[in-house]
């Protein structure tokens, strides 16, 4: 099978092991009280599609450790998924994005949840943040229940807390960042603690883990993780802005809308001139963004060369990450797919 092929197949079984638990919950959520089908939609819409990125990290965690494949660690794999779920649901319902994957986000999908009442923007907004919260419980509920030994779950477990206490404070970061003046170094900090370490390090460590994987097998984990991780969000930020939202399912204002403290609104803020700095003090936070209000900002990212220096700050991060992989003499599947996820992470339209 090629290489494509194997991370095909492996996406396949990840979708499985999540459409099935969350049709198995949403059924006992169902079986309390049928009002609770516009909740058990969303559940179902945060959970069903997805690049299964961090699940099939944990998988090769596993794999880099010398262990074989296993239905049971594909589970446990798998509930990294509904972390995700529930940081984007959190995520969107925080900036106020409307979009994600092409349909409306949960908090104003559930708006028609609630009709005709005075509030039902607020209360929207409290099911969405209660769908995110259920995601959370649901994924503790998936890893303990996947069918790995006790003994393997408990090297495990305290990653988990990691992962929630670094994923939580990258998300406070970038509020507490929001608006603020443009800093690189601030912007990449808020990236490494937001996305790239949930993203890459944490489910190659927490994979690794349940394999009994050695402490320099997950320093390795570390080196390639944290500089893809980074550069995969990067990639975001400029498809945030640069990509066709056919292809990405977002809305492209939602950046400059939002003024998130972007690595590449930083580099742009730092080689703009006056005028240019001025534009963008107008522009950035504002809400009723038009389409030539957006175009204006493009421009003066390409004149400034941020977008080309963001492209270059990811292609250096793979390097880095790629050249962990071929000096750290892993077993040669393992090393074949993290060089080739490596590509998949950041090359790409969406």
């Amino acid at each position: 099978m090629s290489e494509r092929g194997a991370l095909d197949a492996l996406k396949d079984r990840v979708d499985e092991e999540v459409l099935g638990f969350v049709e198995d919950e949403v059924d006992r959520l169902l079986a309390i009280d049928a009002d609770l089908v516009p909740v058990a939609e969303q559940l179902r819409v945060a959970t069903a599609r997805g690049k299964r990125l961090r699940a099939t990290f944990c998988y090769w965690g596993w794999r880099a450790a010398g262990q074989p494949d296993s239905p049971a660690l594909v589970r446990a794999a798998a509930a990294m998924e509904l972390v995700h779920a529930a940081a984007v649901v959190h995520d969107d319902l925080i900036d106020d994005s409307p979009l994600r994957r092409g349909v409306p986000t949960a908090h104003r999908a559930l708006r028609a949840a609630v009709p005709g009442r005075n509030d039902a923007v607020e209360a929207a907004r409290s099911l969405a943040m209660l769908v995110g919260d259920l995601l959370i419980s649901w994924a503790g509920q998936m890893f303990t229940a996947c069918g790995l030994p006790g003994a393997y779950l408990s090297r495990a477990r305290p990653l988990w807390d990691v992962l929630a206490r670094e994923l939580v404070a990258g998300e406070c970061l970038e509020i507490l960042r929001t608006g603020a003046g443009p800093d690189t170094a601030a912007s990449l900090k808020v990236i490494r603690y937001k996305t790239a370490k949930y993203t890459v390090e944490h489910p190659l460590h927490i994979g690794g883990a349940l394999a009994g994987a050695p402490p320099g097998l997950r320093e390795v984990f570390t080196d390639y993780g944290l500089p893809l991780g980074e550069a995969f969000q990067l990639r975001d930020d400029l498809l945030g802005l640069f990509g066709e939202p056919e292809h990405t399912g977002k809305a492209c204002a939602d950046d400059i809308a939002a003024h998130r403290p972007t690595a590449l609104l930083a580099l742009t803020w730092r080689s703009a001139d006056g005028s240019e700095r001025d534009e963008l003090t107008r522009l950035l936070g504002r809400r009723d963004l038009t389409g030539e209000d957006l175009d204006r900002v493009r421009a003066i990212m390409r004149r400034t060369g941020a977008p080309d220096r963001v492209e270059e700050m990811i292609a250096d991060r793979v390097r880095a990450a790629t050249g962990v992989v071929a000096q750290a003499g892993l077993p040669a599947q393992a090393a074949r797919a993290l060089t080739g996820l490596a590509r998949t992470a950041t090359d790409r339209r969406h």
